[in-house]
């Protein structure tokens, strides 16, 4: 990947699970597990036509698209199941349907992590806390 590219403010992903990772002093810390791109680079918009820089990417697959989104992604040749816009303090020389993934990390970097729950509406004690439901 190009020093541009590691400019880019976020990268599209999922969770894959939970582990643990052993330090040097034998002591077990618990990681999360995420799947961190590929992501294809589905729009540039750039200051002078759209009034500000930002670059759109997409990852996953979707079952179905509609007729807009389907010609939205026409250039990419890809369906994708999320869509998400990065905004830019400058523009980035990037190209509709390049692809980013987890090489613009480098070892030791920070990384904030933004997660959207399932959601699971209101949970009542048995299912939430697991309390048994009493002689019957």
């Amino acid at each position: 990947m190009t020093d541009d590219v590691a400019a880019l403010p976020g990268l599209l992903g999922r969770k894959i699970g939970m582990t643990q990772v052993f330090l040097e002093d034998g002591t077990a810390v618990a990681v999360t597990a995420i799947e961190a791109g590929p992501c294809v680079v589905t729009q540039v918009k750039a200051q002078e036509t759209d009034g500000y820089s930002a670059v759109q990417l997409g990852y996953g697959t979707a079952k179905k698209l509609n007729a807009p989104e389907a010609g939205h992604l026409k250039k990419t040749g890809g369906n994708f199941r999320h869509l998400r816009e990065f905004r830019l303090a400058a523009p980035i020389p990037m190209a509709v349907g390049q692809k980013v993934d987890a090489s613009i990390f480098r070892p030791g970097d920070i990384v904030n992590v933004i997660g959207t729950s399932k959601g699971k509406g209101f949970a009542g004690g048995v299912k939430r806390h697991h309390f048994a439901g009493g002689p019957r």
